[in-house]
């Protein structure tokens, strides 16, 4: 039976509703509501990349030009990021049978000898949120780990995170080994971290440099030429 024009029309309407709906969750932080939301949208067919771009990504892309216009400040970006992590929670299953669908994959990790991990946690979620495909490695994570991740995955991005002024040369430490491996520059690099600059990046030849969560996504965009 074919399908009436009204039927078709209302359907669409109800499905950019709801994309509306989960971009104002990540705005709001309402996790509750942003699951029930996409469960709603994959039960209906709606493709999960689809509910990525026009549903999470505008939201997150809101969140941060606020953060970048000084209206909303750190604690603000972390709880509508934690809403967007458990919107991708339930996408992650059904985009990763195509993972086509994803931007780049991006490999992350905290560098050997640092256990911090709310700022790099904040911006594997701005990644993935952004359409990056984020394989997190956690914390503590020697250069040879690095390396192997990245070929496991054919990454196209290593992020590289440290918290602390005495983890730095680490960075460094594993960019040489990705140098030697030859997997730079074939592999673009991004590093970042509260005592890390730009030139401290240019100093040990990452390719990118972020401040924030939100620059990162900025940087890795560029690394990708997008």
């Amino acid at each position: 039976m074919t399908q009436s024009p009204h039927i078709s029309i209302n359907k669409g309407i109800y499905i950019q509703n709801i994309y509306s709906k989960i971009s104002d969750c990540i705005r709001d932080g309402n996790s509750a509501l942003i699951r029930k939301l996409i469960r709603q949208a994959l039960d209906g067919q709606t493709p999960a990349l689809e509910i990525l771009n026009r549903g999470l990504i505008p939201g997150m892309a809101e969140i941060s030009v606020l953060f970048k216009n000084n209206e909303i400040y750190i604690p603000e970006v972390l709880v509508a990021a934690n809403a967007m992590d458990a919107g991708i929670e339930l996408l992650r299953p059904v985009l990763a049978q195509n993972t086509g669908s994803y931007i780049a994959t991006v490999v992350i990790g905290t560098v050997k000898g640092d256990l911090h991990n709310i700022g790099k946690d904040l911006v594997a979620i701005m990644l993935e949120g952004a359409g990056f495909r984020v394989i997190d490695l956690g914390v503590d994570v020697p250069p040879e780990t690095f390396v192997r991740a990245a070929q496991k995955y054919s990454a196209q991005i290593v992020a590289v995170s440290a918290l602390l002024t005495t983890t730095m040369r680490m960075m460094k430490y594993t960019l040489d080994e990705l140098q030697a491996a030859k997997l730079s520059p074939h592999i673009h690099t991004l590093i970042g971290g509260a005592p890390v600059t730009a030139r401290f990046a240019q100093l040990i030849g990452a390719d990118g440099y972020a401040e924030d969560a939100v620059s990162a996504v900025d940087e890795a965009k560029r690394l990708m030429n997008i």
